[in-house]
């Protein structure tokens, strides 16, 4: 009763096709495939790097303090 019934969604789908022709939704529908696939690349490319560069921050902090260690011994 509340839902949606399998003849009144193929109704809405036969409207649609006639109201925009299959040529454009078929264009539409590549269109929008592309730009989705556009963005997850760009999402991955972006998260890699920030990654990367992340782990080069990590490992001069963990240097900083074993050279300011062996700074101290010479001093001494």
């Amino acid at each position: 009763m509340g839902g949606i019934s399998i003849w009144q969604l193929a109704i809405l789908v036969l409207i649609i096709v006639l109201l925009f022709g299959t040529k454009k939704l078929r264009t539409l529908g590549t269109d929008l495939g592309e730009s989705v696939k556009g963005f997850k690349k760009a999402m991955n490319e972006e998260a890699k790097p920030a990654d990367a560069s992340f782990d080069k921050v990590e490992q001069k902090q963990k240097a900083q303090p074993e050279q300011e260690k062996s700074k101290e011994k010479e001093q001494a």
